[in-house]
């Protein structure tokens, strides 16, 4: 498995349990419902703390990734349920 495999598998895992983490603070549920929502909260959550500046403080990259894409996930979904 290559670099680019693995960071395709590490993005949709990432994805996927940020999804997860999701569904539990707004609800939902549904492993396609977690990635669609955490693979998509990974790009919303990134773009929001950077524009507003805000550094989480969390050492492991890893665990960062993943609330940075929870709290995507979050903004994602109650966004789409004001919208529907």
């Amino acid at each position: 498995m290559n670099a680019d495999s693995r960071a395709l598998v590490m993005f949709v895992l990432i994805g996927i349990v940020a999804g997860w983490l999701a569904s539990i603070v707004v609800g939902g549920g549904g492993l396609l419902r977690y990635l669609i929502t955490g693979v998509v909260g990974a790009f919303v959550g990134g773009y929001l703390l950077n524009a507003v500046g805000v550094n989480l403080g969390i050492k492991n990259p890893l665990a960062s990734q993943i609330v940075t894409a929870t709290i995507g996930a979050i903004v994602v979904v109650i966004l789409a349920r004001l919208i529907a």
